[in-house]
């Protein structure tokens, strides 16, 4: 492993933007399933572009060896080499019933449900073994306040960007659209009044 933390540009790197492996995503989809073996390719995508893929086998039908193994190219200083990393598995009986799958940390030894690889890195580890946060641990209450705006945005179709207004989208319900709006419309304010706020903070620096 290329060091934990290595790849980290401008602070702490965060388990969000990070290529992530879901073990219960994984089984949801049928990629991986109790008592066989399968095989395939994990895609990432960011910003609607491929951004990376991995194949793994994943070995759950011998009993106590159950385990994930991921293939996968890395390049280091330059030069590209194959990367064959093996990922012991577990089960655990919750009380309300069932099995509950998870994957050993091979760095900590214990048990998650999710294995990152931030950029920079050359293995799959857990979160708190790359010292990875959280994208909302990393904003300022000033970022908050655009980002919630944004979200609104989204949702109801509009450009993100401060200044731009959402109309109703088609087969909204009114009722459902007059709610978006009236946060929208807080959000907006807090947006100017922070936006002032900073055009004083630059003026006074002038």
């Amino acid at each position: 492993m290329g060091g934990f933390g290595s790849g980290r540009h401008g602070g702490r790197p965060t388990a969000d933007a990070s290529r992530r492996i879901d073990l219960a995503w994984m089984r949801r989809k049928g990629l991986v399933a109790d008592g066989v073996m399968r095989s395939g390719i994990l895609n990432w995508s960011c910003g609607g572009e491929p951004s990376g893929s991995i194949s793994y086998r994943a070995n759950m039908c011998e009993a106590g060896q159950e385990r994930l193994v991921l293939e996968y190219t890395r390049e280091n200083h330059g030069e590209r080499g194959s990367v064959l990393q093996t990922i012991h598995l577990t089960s655990t009986r919750p009380n309300f019933g069932g099995k509950r799958w998870w994957m050993i940390c091979p760095y900590h030894g214990h048990r998650v449900g999710k294995l990152n690889m931030p950029a920079g890195g050359d293995r799959f580890a857990s979160r708190k073994a790359w010292r990875l946060g959280y994208h909302s641990q990393c904003v300022t209450d000033r970022d908050a306040i655009f980002e919630r705006l944004f979200r609104i945005q989204k949702r109801l179709e509009c450009e993100q960007g401060w200044g731009n207004y959402p109309s109703r989208p088609k087969g909204m319900h009114h009722r459902t659209f007059d709610r978006l709006r009236e946060e929208f419309e807080y959000l907006d304010n807090m947006c100017a009044v922070e936006m002032m706020r900073t055009v004083g903070l630059l003026q006074g620096r002038l």
